[in-house]
């Protein structure tokens, strides 16, 4: 049950990231940005050939095989999950890995060498995707759950008895 609830976290992201990066290169590509909220949140076009902040622009191909190695690892693992919190925090990850992989092997300049489409752009922060959101906020997710002390194989946690005093 709690697999499944991982491959469908997973593909629900999947399925938004690149709805959203179809859009962006449609309506956000070599034109001005889009201000959302101000000058605060604005939707703006940037094409990454490399991992977040733009670090490791020369390894697309390392990032690539990367990203397919940690899905891989994710669908494997999920058979251990017990718990809803890591079902949903190992499916974000899982969507927002294979959401940037898709693009490094589709998008241009070429497969396994394409550029990850970002078009979130909040002042003073570098512009980002959903996968990369995905990512990040499962990230936070399993890091709250690990200081709670939660297992994945935790089948029924009490959150709220968990931790505290």
């Amino acid at each position: 049950m709690y697999r499944l609830r991982v491959l469908q976290i997973g593909l629900a992201v999947v399925i938004c990231d690149q709805i959203t990066k179809v859009l962006a290169v449609t309506y956000l590509e070599n034109k001005s940005s889009i201000k959302v909220i101000g000058s605060f949140l604005q939707l703006s076009f940037a094409r990454n050939p490399g991992a977040a902040f733009s670090l490791a622009t020369g390894a697309t191909l390392a990032l690539t095989f990367l990203a397919i190695a940690a899905a891989i690892g994710i669908v494997i693992y999920a058979n251990r999950v017990q718990n809803n919190f890591w079902a949903v925090a190992l499916g974000g990850i899982l969507g927002g890995a294979v959401g940037n992989a898709l693009d490094r092997l589709f998008r241009s300049p070429r497969g396994f060498r394409g550029e990850v489409v970002d078009f979130i752009n909040f002042t003073h922060y570098p512009l980002f995707n959903l996968a990369d959101s995905a990512i990040t906020l499962s990230a936070g997710l399993i890091i709250w759950l690990s200081f709670k002390g939660i297992n994945p194989k935790d089948s029924h946690p009490l959150l709220s008895d968990q931790g505290d005093s």
